[in-house]
């Protein structure tokens, strides 16, 4: 394995106060620019910039920004830089330290700075060939990438953010600080990846096969940006990948995975697991391109390192190894046996990486939601040790592939229910009877419902266990539904909201249509079972589904932090 390259990351503002730095003994490279940047509790944001970088020099430069309503009178700004990084000569301001425990002071005309106001200083460094961001840096004692502590429980909470969330719901990363959700958030995991028909990961523009403009190639507005600031059309990384990194400035605590496959891209699982030598090809191809960050170049955005820094770990979606799943997939009786060698080949590598950066990429897994699945495809003994967690798909029991209305997401099996065969506690205990520990699984719950149409009230008169004539139309797909549009249905009065509280779920029905969901209320309920079976938190899928206020997710973590 070679050793990772670092890249330093784009401008997300510009200085508002022109410098002019030394001149330079080298011409400099084109220009790299690396912010860091988030609102800190002071009101006050450190954005650094790397703007040239030549032999062993490059030139940096630091914007303090006074984000808040009132006139700061006075700051410093403390920060150490990496192994291999120094300052030699700095202008507009007075340096202090060495590369471990830099401080910075302003003169007395660069002391004041006015409220939406701003104020640069730059220095010329020296470099190893590595980053020369800044880390642990504080501005007046307040982190420059506060904006957020993270959840104040210890449980997992993961959501699922979607290539397209952006592109065809208008839901963008930044609605993930609007809505409050961002700090309730240990993990992200962006999906997908895709794995092409030589069994490697690779990024594509091919309608049905990626959008790379989407992940890293779109010049996101500053409406849309989650520091306020528009990309720049020229930097290497733009779209959901810089707005992801932006997040995790504002929220360092914060991991974000990639995930691979998904229903519609495990296609070529199959063949990619299928020998050592097409295993290791498939890792080291997916490793160079998410936690390396070498992206193809596209539309001028991407290049070697582009993306490094992002992405903290890997999310495997493989649906399903042994056991089918969509009609394209290949599907071998010895998926489970390579599946296992793949998850091993994916620890054994990132564990190479992490040795080289100094740091632990977290490796995890999506599960499916029955004991058939699993023991057709997983090793469950000898994969465990290598996840850091797994979420288990906790939804889709019941939906409008079948023309009867059920619950596609109860806790326990209903009495009424006809096929009492699945539920939330039924796959649950399929884990443990297997052996898994419960403080590794993530119950998986959905910010959706299933839904159909031509359905008659039944004996009970609620429409539950009675049969449909199609499914329901939704907004982007027929049969399924955001839950932020089914709570306005439900507030409408033209349906009327049902619930069984023991099985822990809701539906609304109109005597014509039903649409079978999960709310505040069952979510509470879900996610306080979820913490009495000792499970390692909850995974939400997908975070897009949720309303402006973040409804569904502040009542997960209310729940958790009981």
């Amino acid at each position: 394995m070679r050793a990772p390259r670092f890249r330093t990351r784009l401008a997300a503002a510009a200085a508002t106060v022109l410098l002019a730095p030394l001149a330079l003994a080298t011409p400099p490279a084109a220009a790299e620019e690396a912010p860091v940047q988030a609102t800190a509790a002071s009101g006050l944001t450190a954005a650094y910039t790397e703007s040239a970088r030549w032999n062993t020099g490059y030139t940096g430069e630091i914007t303090v920004h006074n984000t808040s309503d009132s006139p700061v009178g006075d700051w410093t700004v403390e920060f150490a830089l990496p192994d291999g990084s120094s300052i030699h000569h700095l202008w507009n301001a007075t340096l202090a330290g060495t590369p471990e425990g830099y401080t910075i002071t302003p003169p007395h005309w660069g002391a004041d700075i006015p409220a939406g106001g701003s104020y640069s200083f730059g220095f010329n460094g020296l470099h190893s060939g590595g980053a020369t961001e800044p880390v642990d840096c504080l501005v007046n004692g307040s982190s420059c990438a506060g904006g957020g502590e993270g959840p104040s429980h210890d449980s997992l909470s993961v959501a699922y953010y979607t290539q397209w969330s952006a592109k065809e719901r208008d839901y963008h990363v930044r609605d993930l600080v609007d809505s409050g959700s961002a700090e309730k958030l240990t993990h992200i995991q962006y999906a997908f990846g895709n794995v092409s028909a030589d069994g490697e990961c690779f990024m594509s523009n091919e309608p049905g096969q990626g959008d790379a403009l989407a992940d890293y190639g779109h010049t996101v507005p500053a409406a849309e940006s989650v520091d306020g600031v528009a990309d720049d059309p020229h930097q290497d990384l733009r779209g959901n990948f810089n707005q992801l990194r932006e997040l995790k400035e504002m929220y360092p605590e914060l991991v974000v995975s990639v995930s691979l496959g998904g229903w519609n891209w495990s296609e070529h699982f199959s063949d990619a697991a299928l020998t050592a030598e097409s295993r290791e090809r498939m890792v080291s191809s997916c490793i160079d391109l998410y936690l390396r960050g070498d992206l193809p170049e596209i539309d001028g955005a991407g290049g070697e390192g582009a993306a490094y820094g992002v992405f903290d770990g890997i999310d495997l979606d493989w649906e399903w190894p042994g056991s089918g799943g969509n009609p394209h997939n290949t599907v071998r009786p010895e998926d489970k046996e390579n599946y296992t060698a793949l998850v091993q080949e994916f620890r054994d590598q990132m564990d190479e990486l992490g040795e080289e950066t100094d740091r632990h990429y977290e490796l995890t897994a999506f599960m499916p939601a029955g004991g058939w699945r699993l023991d057709a495809g997983y090793d469950l003994d000898r994969l465990m040790p290598n996840f850091d967690f797994v979420t288990v798909q906790g939804y889709d029991y019941h939906g409008t592939w079948e023309g009867t209305t059920n619950h596609q997401s109860n806790l326990v099996v209903d009495a009424r229910d006809p096929e009492p065969v699945i539920s939330t506690e039924l796959i649950l205990q399929a884990y443990l009877d297997r052996g898994v520990d419960p403080g590794k699984l993530v119950l998986g719950v959905p910010f959706y419902g299933q839904g159909w149409t031509g359905v008659e009230p039944g004996p009970e008169g609620d429409g539950l266990f009675q049969a449909a004539t199609g499914p329901a139309q939704g907004t982007y797909a027929a049969g399924t539904e955001d839950w932020k549009v089914l709570k306005e249905k439900a507030a409408s009065g033209g349906f009327e909201l049902l619930r069984n509280d023991e099985a822990g779920t809701a539906w609304i029905y109109d005597g014509e249509t039903l649409w079978n969901y999960d709310d505040e209320v069952s979510m509470t309920q879900k996610t306080d079972w979820a913490q009495a079976q000792g499970l390692g938190g909850v995974m939400i899928w997908s975070i897009d589904g949720d309303d402006a206020e973040g409804s569904l997710m502040a009542a997960i973590d209310t729940a958790l932090s009981d």
